[in-house]
């Protein structure tokens, strides 16, 4: 494969992922209008689901908030039972955050859902183009695993 054979092949790739998306919009905002959380609430709850573990003054760096208005949010994700406070191993004084199971499911429902790789869109597919996608999508989870390792997690 030549270097123009490569980048044509990205720039369908590129052009073919935005078509992905852009036709997925809705798929993916049914759940989240179904939800109860603040865009705030949300992002704070994928950083917790994402960073197990970690405290609300940390959260309130990350996010450049108060620790009184983190901590307020946190109250409001605890009282829905999508977080628990719970003592640090090491230091008792410490709570740590954690997400509960509802938490988890609600951010895998609304963040972690792939609308476009839906059963209703792979029952479409033939045997060939089932494994073609799975070799590319085996491809992507090595790379981004490996830039993961590179570069570290990021942050939320």
């Amino acid at each position: 494969m030549t270097n123009q054979d490569r980048r044509e092949v990205r720039k369908s790739i590129e052009s073919l992922s935005v078509a992905i998306s852009a036709r997925s919009i809705p798929r993916i905002i049914g759940p989240l209008m179904e939800t109860q959380l603040t865009i705030q609430q949300l992002k704070v709850l994928s950083s917790v689901v994402v960073s197990e573990g970690s405290t609300a003054s940390g959260l309130a760096e990350d996010f450049a908030v108060s620790l009184p208005t983190m901590s307020r949010l946190v109250d409001r994700l605890v009282k829905q039972d999508l977080v628990e406070r719970a003592p640090d191993d090491g230091d008792q004084r410490v709570r740590r955050l954690r997400p509960t199971r509802l938490g988890r499911a609600v951010i895998a429902e609304i963040l972690g859902a792939r609308p476009e790789l839906g059963s209703d869109v792979i029952d479409g597919l033939t045997l060939e183009e089932l494994r073609a996608l799975e070799i590319g999508m085996r491809a992507v989870n090595r790379e981004l695993q490996a830039l993961r390792t590179r570069t570290g997690a990021p942050r939320l």
